[in-house]
């Protein structure tokens, strides 16, 4: 059968070897893709599961960025969207890994492509051969036999371009698709997301639960400061009600010192006209 094979090969001409060649260099790298995401996905989850603490530090660049990201966020926001930090920057420093990711779930489609196009250029080489095959004009005799020999020979080498691709078409295709669901790597990154989120949310627990004394002595601390407003306030109303009593007894106070200074002068002009009486001749 091997010989078989290798005899209907050696049929295929140049352009058919090379979509061949291409649909095993596919193949090849499809599987090479695949095998190279798993190892760096696993090296990240062996890194995550490696640092507990809230300040680790990893071996892995992309993770110690994810959490001093994640850090700034959740200064500023009390529910951070973690998700969309891990998923920003996965997409900004890990884009070979997402290219490859993308080129595995293609790969599938690419060789049957591949597969097709060879069948299609195979069988348009063949029908154009037997065309030519009808059309010449023969001469009588083993010339004869000898032309639609060679005819139908190069005839049925555009139907092993067309077959042989699509074989080889077909069982790549078949490979990639049962290594995918052996070994998805779109599940293996959602995967590692997970556990980074998980992660995340732990260290920012972890944050909240020692600035919670902090933030219950500056609790108190608002509660005597409002206490000592109050109190202010309180003072600032008792002196107004004070300064308005003072205001209306300087109010009667001018009046009886006006009364009073009337009441001198009534008294005056009464000894002045007195004492008039009383020394003739003297003027006061």
């Amino acid at each position: 059968m091997t010989n078989t094979m290798l005899a209907g090969l050696s049929l295929i001409d140049t352009t058919g070897l090379a979509i061949l060649a291409t649909t095993v260099t596919m193949l090849v790298l499809g599987i090479v893709a695949n095998l190279w995401l798993r190892v760096r996905y696993a090296g990240l989850e062996k890194d995550l599961r490696r640092s507990r603490g809230t300040e680790a530090t990893f071996s892995h660049p992309v993770l110690n960025r994810i959490v001093l990201d994640a850090s700034e966020v959740a200064q500023l926001s009390r529910e951070p969207n973690l998700q969309a930090v891990i998923e920003d920057r996965f997409h900004s420093d890990l884009k070979p890994m997402l290219f490859a990711e993308r080129f595995v779930r293609s790969a599938t489609g690419l060789v049957i492509i591949l597969g097709l196009l060879g069948t299609f250029y195979g069988l348009t080489l063949s029908i154009g051969r037997i065309v030519h095959l009808v059309s010449a004009e023969t001469g009588a005799g083993t010339d004869a036999a000898l032309g639609v020999s060679q005819g139908l020979t190069n005839a049925l080498s555009g139907m092993a371009v067309a077959f042989s691709n699509s074989l080889v078409g077909v069982l790549s295709a078949v490979i990639l698709t049962i290594i995918g669901v052996l070994s998805n790597v779109s599940d293996r990154r959602t995967a590692v997301m997970i556990q980074i989120e998980t992660y995340l949310d732990r260290i920012c627990a972890q944050a909240g639960g020692a600035l919670e004394p902090g933030l219950a002595g500056f609790g108190d601390s608002v509660a005597r400061l409002d206490g000592a407003v109050a109190r202010f306030e309180a003072a600032l109303q008792s002196f107004s009600s004070t300064t308005r009593d003072f205001h209306e007894f300087n109010a009667h106070l001018k009046d009886n010192v006006q009364r009073l200074s009337l009441t001198f002068a009534d008294l005056s002009d009464s000894m002045k006209a007195q004492f008039g009486a009383t020394i003739p001749g003297r003027k006061l």
